[in-house]
Formats: C-alpha cells, sequence, structure tokens
C-alpha cells in the first residue's frame, strides 16, 4: 500500500496546474454511450475512478481508447451488446451508476448494480430511480441490482422535480430523457458546473436541451446523437484545494500562480469567503495568482449547493482555519457526518470541536506532524495540507482514496517547493 510522507515547514512557490475535472468527466463519458460513432473526449485526468469507469463502460461491449498520457478517451458504443452494470466494478465507485440513465436512453433497458464509493454518508439513489419512473421506465429491485426498461424499448419522456436538488440524479435523468420519445421536464435541478458542461456537450451533439444553467431543464427528445469531440473542464475542487495549499504555506508577499482554471466554476461563496481570509487574489484569464497573507484571518463558513460554499472543500477548509489565528466554525449542511478527518487532525494537535452538523475550530495553534488514515478523498487531501504546515514528518496513510480524485498531487506540490514523497509501506507489518 502507499502512503504520502510529507515534511512540514517548506514554502509554496512557484507554479501548479489544474488537472481536468474528475466529477465532470465521469459522466462526459457516459454521453459517449448515448451515439454510435466514436465520441472524442480531451483533458481526462489520470485517476483509478476514469480507470475504474472505464472498466464498466468496456463491461458493455463499447469500446474504450485512449492514452493516460496524453488524457485523451475515445469512446465508440457501436458494439454495445451488454446494457449491464456489474457490482464488482460499481461497488468501487457511486459515480458508476450514471451506467442506468445512459444505458435505458441507448437500449431502452439496463441492469446496474446498486452503487458503493466513499465510507462516509447516505447517498441514496431514490432520486434517481424516481426520475427514471417519471420518464416511463419500469423498475425493480432484484438482488442488489436496479433493472429496468422503458415500455416499447424507449423511454416516453416526463417531468421530474428533485427534492433535494442532486447533481447525480440530474446528470442521470438527462442522459435518459435526451433520447426519450417526448418531452421532459426537469424541476429543482441541479446547476454545478458539472451539469452545465454536461448539457453543453449534449447539446453539441444534437440534444435539444433548454434552460441550461437554470434550476429548470427543458428537454425535447431526440432520435439520434452525433459524435462529437468536447475537452472537459478543469477540476474546480482542485482548484481550491490549491489556493489554500497557497494560502496556508505560500511566502507572504510572493504570488503562487495556479494555471488552467476557472474560477467562476468555485462559486461566489468561495470566492468572498477566500478573499476575506486576507489572501490575496489575482485572476488572470485561466491563471490565478494567489498571495498568502502575513497572517490568514479565520472566515466560518457553511456548505450549500453551487453556487455556495462546496461540500468537496470543506474538510481542506478546516486546515485553513487551524492555521488562521483566532476561532470559527465550519458548518455542513449537505453531508452533515462529512467529518471523518476530525479525529485525524486530533492527533495532529488540530483544536477541533464536533457539534451536531458544526465544527469549531481554535486556530493559530501548533501543528504537529505524525501517521494518520486517510477515510475518504477529500479528507485524505486535508491531512496532506495539514502536513505541509506542522512540525516534522507526517505519514498520511492509505492514500489510494486521495489516488481516485487528485492526479499524482504529489509530483505537483513537489515540484512546487513541498518536501513531500509517496512510499510503499505494509499496514500491517509489527512495529520496530
Amino acid at each position: 500500500m502507499d502512503k504520502l510522507v510529507v515534511r512540514g515547514g517548506k514554502p509554496l512557490v512557484g507554479d501548479l496546474h489544474v488537472s481536468g475535472s474528475k466529477n465532470t468527466a465521469l459522466p462526459l463519458m457516459a454521453i459517449g454511450l448515448l451515439t454510435d460513432g466514436p465520441v472524442t473526449i480531451h483533458h481526462i485526468p489520470d485517476l483509478k475512478d476514469i480507470t475504474t469507469f472505464r472498466k464498466v463502460i468496456e463491461v458493455t461491449g463499447t469500446t474504450v481508447t485512449g492514452d493516460a498520457s496524453d488524457h485523451t478517451l475515445v469512446i465508440n458504443a457501436a458494439g454495445l451488446n451488454r446494457p449491464e452494470a456489474p457490482y464488482e466494478l460499481v461497488k468501487r465507485m457511486r459515480a458508476s451508476f450514471y451506467m442506468l440513465g445512459a444505458l435505458l436512453g441507448k437500449t431502452g433497458q439496463a441492469r446496474v448494480s446498486l452503487p458503493g464509493g466513499c465510507a462516509w454518508g447516505p447517498r441514496p439513489v431514490d432520486l434517481h430511480i424516481e426520475g427514471m419512473k417519471a420518464l416511463g421506465a419500469e423498475v425493480e429491485l432484484d438482488a442488489g441490482y436496479v433493472v429496468a426498461r422503458a415500455k416499447g424499448g424507449r423511454l416516453s419522456g416526463g417531468r421530474v422535480s428533485f427534492e433535494p436538488s442532486s447533481v447525480g440524479a440530474t446528470i442521470n435523468v438527462l442522459l435518459g430523457a435526451v433520447l426519450a420519445k417526448g418531452e421532459s421536464v426537469l424541476e429543482n435541478a441541479a446547476i454545478e458546473p458539472d451539469v452545465v458542461e454536461c448539457c453543453q456537450m449534449l447539446r453539441s451533439m444534437g440534444a435539444r436541451i433548454e434552460g441550461i444553467g437554470t434550476r429548470t431543464l427543458f428537454v425535447q427528445g431526440v432520435d439520434r446523437l452525433d459524435p462529437v469531440t468536447y475537452t472537459n473542464c478543469p477540476d474546480r475542487i482542485e482548484l481550491g484545494t490549491f489556493m489554500i495549499a497557497a494560502a496556508i504555506s505560500g511566502i507572504p508577499g510572493k504570488p503562487v500562480t495556479i494555471h488552467h482554471a476557472n474560477p467562476e466554476h468555485l462559486g461566489t461563496s468561495f470566492l468572498e469567503s477566500f478573499e476575506r481570509t486576507g489572501a490575496g487574489v489575482l485572476i488572470k484569464g485561466s491563471q490565478i495568482q494567489v498571495t498568502a497573507p502575513e497572517e490568514l484571518r479565520p472566515v466560518s463558513i457553511r456548505t450549500d449547493v453551487y453556487p455556495g460554499f462546496p461540500t468537496d472543500l470543506q474538510a481542506q477548509w478546516t486546515v485553513l482555519l487551524a492555521k488562521a489565528v483566532g476561532n470559527s466554525k465550519v458548518h455542513e449542511s449537505i453531508y452533515p457526518d462529512r467529518f471523518k478527518h476530525i479525529p485525524e487532525l486530533h492527533r495532529m494537535g488540530v483544536n477541533a470541536i464536533i457539534v451536531g452538523d458544526e465544527v469549531v475550530i481554535e486556530g493559530g495553534k501548533r501543528i504537529q506532524g505524525t501517521s494518520v488514515m486517510s477515510t475518504d478523498l477529500r479528507a485524505s487531501v486535508s491531512l496532506v495540507l495539514a502536513g505541509m504546515i506542522a512540525e516534522g514528518e507526517t505519514h498520511v496513510l492509505r492514500v489510494y482514496h486521495l489516488d481516485r480524485g487528485y492526479e499524482r498531487v504529489e509530483e505537483k506540490l513537489a515540484g512546487a517547493g513541498i518536501d513531500i514523497e509517496r512510499v510503499r509501506y505494509d499496514e500491517w507489518a509489527d512495529p520496530d
């Protein structure tokens, strides 16, 4: 197993480069199933989740080609003959459930395992299933699988209302609706950049979608979609993570430049909160320069759906608050139990107390390096950030969580001055 060893105290300097968005790349790959020709997608990150979803897609008989080194995949569903997504693969990643909408839309039938994913929080798929029923699918559960069929072999379309709003459910229903016989209306749809990017790719293929970027989407089903070449957007969560890294470990007065960035995708709440910490932000097209202040100000936040503060940046923000001098809190309104990183930060000396769906942090205290355990994707990177500003050496164990969503992050950070390396270890070895 791999771990990251971080030796704290080295400043972050120079440049960082943002990879393509994982959360957008996965549904874009699913969109590739909706036409019979080759669909080329550029700027795909080289991540375990991408590899897993590629295998899920290939099970159907779809051909996927491409080289991780050039970050491009070509998906050709002309040979799709098995509308199924098996448990052995779907259990590794919740986003595999996008196969439900893609297969129903393409073939009128689907057999998709109920998903797995990160080890925190209930994230039910009821919204996805009810959405497919509203589009005209007959759905039943069979031994851990969702089995869905469209009457007459093609979805009819319908009206779907998401309560609460959900990125995954919105995208899944879109995948089914674009090839339905009639019109579909998606109410209280998610407006995150992931959804907008999917709509734009579908439109480029000939889908008829109105209301993109709003809470109500109108979809007029079409008989076929055309192959396209599309470029994935930058990863907004990696961008936010790098901005936080620059604020907590950069040299005051010396900017860190982050390349291939789209700050609008972060939402207004994050950008406003970030500037209130005293960190300098200068946006130049697709570059952002972040300058660490002499002293960070504590800024309390509340996570919310886009354009609110992203829940996927909550753990990283907690580390920023641990560095800032003063008291503050983080209110998690999306997934109230998403605080698995807090006990690990306690091991490093961070004074943070969980009270219901909030964490209260006393910042400005000494942070010490030690061995800590990754529990999920965003918790993992928060421990890396803490190690960057800790005294001594931090060993972040089980970084397979980190590898699901950050492309060679240790190489990127090392190239910007951080003392960090990947090391193999035996988790069950006896201590010396």
